[in-house]
């Protein structure tokens, strides 16, 4: 299975499962507490399979077309007369507290899919890279904040960081809340030191966009060496019309020797348009070649490149994994804790963005979904079951949000409803319920908008 096909497959079936699972916290609750469920769909549009339950209530169960969502349609006063012998059992009928239970229901039943992934993860053990910087720039926040060469950042303001994901979320969240962020490092020498990292107001909200962060601060994570040996070269490229081919080892450009790939990638980058002076290492002889990488835009910066790929890079020694692991019992807290964290961050993130403080531009859509769901499933179950939990929190937050057509909205109908002592007309209904499908298209059109630039630069 090639790669697209597998991120479009591994997109429809976490869509599926997590809507599933949305649905089925309304559907659950909706039936607990003696609303009449006339449907439960999975997607919308034209149904691809439908079949009516047994019981009182003859439940119509559909799977629709259209895999991006799905709903419960219970029986409502606002889409017809409502049957004698179903008096009560409406939507509208129903206590203003249990319609919000109902409406809560379905965020929840995201939040304990995602407490439940995290403990499966805690329990079979959370593979991860220990934080250990492999470079400092000079000049850089990094090097103001006197971090070295094979530090290993083992905490970033008061969270433990075990692992670079941990790492790189607690700096993201200690550059956006302050720019000045406590750190505990352990050197190469075994000695802890205690730092802090600033990062003035007028660059905090450029260090938000998306893959800025540690180019930013000045520093990269530890890799192993990895040579420019060549494996591949596109056709017409730059490096194939100045006479490399594969098995050529890179070992010079411009007269300083090339001691890792990313130094290398680094030096072409910043050069589009300008020749190169390269020595080729083929069958034990060097030979020099000059060429000029290929301007090309991405992520609105023209850049260099050349045309080829090189070698996979060694795997990562064993004093630079960790895995974080509990027992069935002890792994609830972890997940718990997990899920709260995630929750939190996202919210927290949301409201930055609706100040300026962090940028829009990290809103994905499901083309940029689709291709961590193909990434992730590829790396194996785990990897994919921790995609899948974040998503379901991040589902669970965006259903909660207080926009009309979402579970937040209608809730906050429900709660004006209990105050006001009687429900809002059927004209401001109708009005928010405008209101709110204008901002979704929005809000999806800007996430379309960044994909695509992702995707083309």
């Amino acid at each position: 299975m090639t790669f697209g096909l597998t991120a479009i497959v591994a997109f429809l079936v976490a869509i599926g499962l997590l809507v599933s699972v949305h649905e089925l916290g309304h559907f659950a609750v909706a039936r607990r507490l003696r609303f009449k469920v006339l449907r439960f769909s999975l997607g919308f549009g034209r149904p691809l399979w439908r079949r009516t339950g047994r019981g009182p209530d003859h439940v119509e169960y559909v799977v629709a077309a259209i895999p991006l969502g799905g709903y419960v349609r219970m029986l409502d006063e606002r889409d017809g007369p409502v049957p004698p012998e179903d008096a009560g059992r409406s939507f509208q009928s129903r206590p203003p507290l249990a319609r919000v239970a109902v409406l809560l229901a379905g965020p929840a039943a995201n939040l304990l899919f995602a407490v439940a992934a995290y403990w499966v993860l805690f329990v079979h053990g959370v593979p991860g890279l220990k934080p250990v910087i492999g470079a400092v720039a000079p000049g850089s926040h990094a090097e103001a904040a006197r971090l070295r060469d094979d530090d290993e950042l083992l905490r970033i303001g008061t969270a433990p960081t075990p692992t670079r994901q941990g790492a790189v979320l607690a700096l993201l969240e200690g550059i956006v809340e302050s720019g000045s962020v406590p750190l505990r490092v352990r050197g190469s020498d075994g000695q802890t030191r205690d730092l802090v990292l600033r990062v003035p107001d007028a660059g905090r909200r450029d260090l938000t966009e998306p893959g800025e962060l540690l180019r930013g601060l000045g520093f990269s994570f530890w890799a192993p060496p990895q040579p420019v040996l060549v494996a591949a070269i596109e056709p017409g490229g730059p490096a194939e019309r100045a006479g490399l081919v594969a098995g050529d080892e890179i070992v010079a450009m411009d007269g300083r020797p090339v001691r890792e790939f990313q130094e290398f990638v680094a030096y072409i980058r910043a050069r589009p348009g300008a020749a190169v002076e390269l020595v080729a290492l083929r069958d034990g002889a060097q030979r020099s070649v000059r060429l000029d990488p290929a301007p090309v835009v991405e992520e609105g910066r023209t850049i260099g490149r050349i045309g080829l790929s090189v070698a996979e890079r060694a795997g990562f020694p064993e004093r630079m994994l960790t895995i974080e692991r509990y027992g069935p019992l002890a792994a609830f807290g972890p997940a718990l804790g997990e899920t709260w964290q995630k929750s939190a961050l996202t919210v927290r993130f949301l409201w930055r963005m609706l100040t300026g403080d962090v940028s829009p531009r990290n809103i994905s859509g499901p083309i940029n979904i689709a291709q961590y769901a193909g990434l992730t499933a590829h790396e194996g179950f785990i990897y994919y079951l921790a995609f899948l939990a974040l998503v379901s929190v991040s589902l669970a937050i965006l259903n909660l949000l207080p926009v009309p057509v979402l579970d937040g909205g209608q809730v906050l109908f429900q709660l004006v409803e209990l105050i006001k002592g009687g429900p809002l007309s059927l004209q401001a209904q109708v009005l928010g319920q405008r209101l709110g499908i204008a901002m979704l298209v929005a809000l999806m059109g800007f996430a379309f908008y960044n994909d695509i630039t992702r995707l083309f630069g």
